[in-house]
């Protein structure tokens, strides 16, 4: 059996009563209490119990197919992700759901479970913005469902992960701007429950203390949805500041955008006044004006990383191989510098 499915029996354990009352409560019958049907249906959904004989037995063979949970498909980086997915899936024989949770927690919570019941092989999941909650995830990986992880992750051991290295990627983009000349540098920062924001952040921390400039908590500016919106307001309560900055790190390009936006509306001149530096290198990074300087992230590598390590575990687990071990992949960071933030000649 290739997930460990829960059947009638382990509902009933788990609730101290009959197999015969847990059936029935499943199937509203009269004889049955309010509240044990309410006990009984929210532990089912909870187990994702599969009452559907035909499914419970058609899961038992391979689909070849595996499941993607992306954030965000118009997201310039997660597009070259899902590429590299599939560059890596379609080679080895294996098809590709994909379902998009529009950076929505309950959304992906859906989507898992969507995927679960299309008999996926396994799962590539990269977590919206909002989730803070993991029973899910939990619940997938205690029915056995090979899961990897990719840029947003979550932490647990019994899980492979393909991360980037937000923290030297910004680290090298703040150091940057201090080579630059800038003496004042603030951070646009990304949803704060979001582990690459912590890791931009600090990578932006680390970067300053090299050069003994105090960190100061009123340059950090806080976007929770990293659009260009907040980017752009974020930056007006910056530059109106007593003493406002010399240089942005963004921690996304649609940020760094919309920081663009409000320092031309101050009629402030980049570099020269402000210079600027986004993370993602988004296809318009090159094509602003100026043309913005960003940290590159390996998108289409990340999605064939993740792909080919859900493949092996997919594959380790259909000849019942025991020898399984998550394993955590770094990849490096390129900081792209463009006339944005470049007040020094090359």
């Amino acid at each position: 059996m290739r997930y460990n499915q829960v059947t009638i029996k382990d509902i009933a354990r788990e609730l101290g009563i009959s197999p015969s009352t847990v059936s029935r409560a499943l199937k509203d019958h009269p004889d049955i209490s309010p509240d044990t049907k309410k006990a009984v249906n929210e532990l089912a959904e909870k187990l994702n119990y599969q009452p559907n004989i035909v499914a419970l037995s058609l899961r038992q063979s391979k689909t070849n197919t595996i499941g993607v949970v992306i954030p965000e498909i118009v997201h310039f980086f997660f597009s070259t992700i899902i590429s590299g997915i599939e560059d890596v899936a379609y080679s080895a024989g294996y098809n590709v759901i994909l379902a998009q949770s529009n950076e929505s927690q309950a959304r992906e919570v859906l989507d898992t479970k969507a995927l679960f019941n299309s008999r996926v092989d396994g799962m590539l999941i990269s977590l919206s913005r909002e989730t803070t909650n993991f029973d899910h995830i939990e619940s997938m990986l205690s029915k056995g469902v090979p899961i990897v992880f990719f840029d947003r992750v979550y932490d647990t051991n019994q899980a492979s992960k393909i991360i980037v290295d937000d923290f030297t990627g910004s680290k090298e983009a703040t150091l940057h701007l201090i080579d630059q000349g800038c003496k004042r540098i603030a951070h646009i920062e990304g949803p704060p429950n979001l582990d690459i924001s912590k890791q931009r952040l600090e990578g932006y921390k680390q970067a300053l203390a090299e050069h003994n400039i105090p960190f100061n908590k009123e340059l950090v500016a806080v976007c929770p949805s990293g659009t260009i919106e907040e980017g752009r307001k974020a930056t007006e309560k910056l530059l109106s500041l007593k003493n406002p900055p010399d240089g942005i790190f963004a921690t996304n390009d649609p940020a760094a955008m919309g920081a663009m936006q409000a320092i031309k509306a101050s009629g402030l001149k980049m570099p020269t006044d402000v210079a600027l530096v986004g993370f993602s290198n988004w296809f318009f990074s090159s094509l602003m004006d100026p043309p913005l300087s960003s940290v590159d992230q390996p998108g289409f590598e990340m999605g064939q990383e993740a792909a080919k390590l859900l493949i092996r575990q997919i594959e380790k687990q259909d000849k019942n191989d025991p020898d399984f071990t998550p394993e955590t992949k770094v990849l490096k960071t390129r900081l792209v510098i463009r006339e944005s933030s470049m007040k020094k000649g090359k």
